[in-house]
């Protein structure tokens, strides 16, 4: 899948400063690769599935993205396939900017993070809101939050994917991060 996402998202354009950086070559060797053509491994489910948060681009209907943050447990963005993700979709401010980019364009890409470990994965795919009753594995997916309500279920199913540079990302660490280490 990661041949797929640089199939995908390296533009013509993209391939012509690729080429004057002098990184094509890389670049064409990673398109042609077929490498994670059988989908997400399990290293990638774990990664995904130990996240608290998550960062998820929509496209508005003239074109503009939009990025919206989405926090839970650990484990609320769960992998339901080799190529499917869920995660319980809840009001948040009512603003609906990404329930409303979705119901006209299914396009997705999500950017997990994991400051401590210096580590991030990218994920395009395709996404639909399933409200409940509308798929009898909904209920399953929906991850219970204290007062909090589920309006539905996001599956997303990935495009590719593909691990980024860690160089430039700043170690972050959680209050309950930092008390394992300081009691």
């Amino acid at each position: 899948m990661r041949d797929v996402y640089a199939r995908t998202m390296f533009s013509e354009p993209a391939k012509k400063l690729q080429e004057r950086a002098g990184s094509r070559k890389q670049y064409e060797r990673m398109v042609n690769s077929g490498y994670f053509e059988n989908g997400l491994s399990e290293f990638e489910k774990e990664f995904i599935e130990a996240r608290d948060s998550f960062y998820m681009a929509t496209v508005t209907p003239d074109g503009w993205p939009y990025i919206q943050h989405r926090g839970g447990p650990r484990g609320f963005l769960q992998v339901v396939g080799e190529r499917t993700l869920a995660f319980a979709e809840y009001s948040g401010n009512k603003q609906y900017i990404s329930a409303g980019n979705l119901s006209v364009s299914d396009r997705a890409s999500l950017f997990l993070m994991d400051y401590p470990n210096q580590a991030r994965l990218k994920i395009i795919g395709h996404a639909r809101l399933l409200k409940p009753g509308e798929d009898p594995y909904v209920d399953k997916w929906l991850v219970k939050e204290k007062a909090a309500k589920a309006e539905g279920v996001v599956l997303i199913d990935v495009v590719g994917f593909d691990w980024n540079c860690s160089q430039h990302i700043t170690r972050r660490f959680t209050a309950s991060e930092i008390q394992q280490f300081n009691p």
